[in-house]
């Protein structure tokens, strides 16, 4: 049997305000205050080699991307 408390649940938070942060922002501050990087493989703003080098990267500390088959092993 289902418990009432959980129908009388709002499931969309109200009475929060402010803004979304963009993502590029979000990734700049965890860069700059954790000093955590994320970076997309695909990010227009890289030559291929800094493309290449964020592949091996990803493959070295998680292994290959589902849709690489295998690249970057060793």
């Amino acid at each position: 049997m289902a418990c009432k408390t959980m129908t009388m649940m709002r499931f969309t938070p109200r009475g929060y305000g402010g803004t979304r942060r963009d993502p590029d922002q979000v990734r700049r501050d965890g860069w700059h205050e954790l000093g955590l990087l994320a970076v997309s493989v695909d990010d227009p703003r890289l030559s291929w080699p800094e493309r290449e080098m964020v592949v091996q990267l990803g493959c070295k500390l998680y292994g290959p991307r589902a849709s690489e088959g295998g690249h970057g092993d060793g």
